[in-house]
């Protein structure tokens, strides 16, 4: 069931990519229901978004392999996607944050892999990316 979910949501994005999300409502989503576990943070220190540290900071994470964020502590099942080669694009970001867990599950076709984040963001996906996207370098 996960399998065509992810492939469903996978396929949508592709079909969509013309349609790139809203950064602007991007920002306003993650101020919303992110911030209360992320914040984003440049390398220099600069805060583009204060917010929690429960979970990793989202600067730059666009392209960025999963589970490689210096100085934080991932899940084993996000580690081990990032060493089998995932990496942070539309598609993964998008359907990863509908429903980690099962993400994961379906990527390392492991039925115990578990995310870190518990809470789905069920829409809106693709205007957080495009904002996460529009912020860095």
């Amino acid at each position: 069931m996960y399998s065509k979910m992810i492939l469903g949501i996978a396929a949508m994005i592709a079909a969509g990519s013309a349609q790139a999300g809203d950064a602007e409502a991007g920002k306003k989503l993650f101020e919303q229901r992110c911030r209360a576990c992320h914040m984003i943070q440049a390398d220099d220190g600069t805060p583009i978004q204060k917010g929690g540290k429960t979970g990793p900071n989202l600067y730059e994470v666009i392209g960025r392999t999963a589970g490689s964020e210096e100085g934080y502590r991932y899940k084993d099942s996000v580690v081990e996607a990032g060493q089998k080669g995932l990496v942070w694009d539309e598609a993964s970001f998008t359907a990863y944050v509908q429903d980690p867990s099962a993400f994961l599950k379906e990527y390392l076709g492991d039925g115990g892999a578990r995310s870190g984040m518990t809470f789905k963001l069920r829409k809106g996906a693709e205007d957080v990316y495009a904002y996460l996207a529009s912020v860095g370098e």
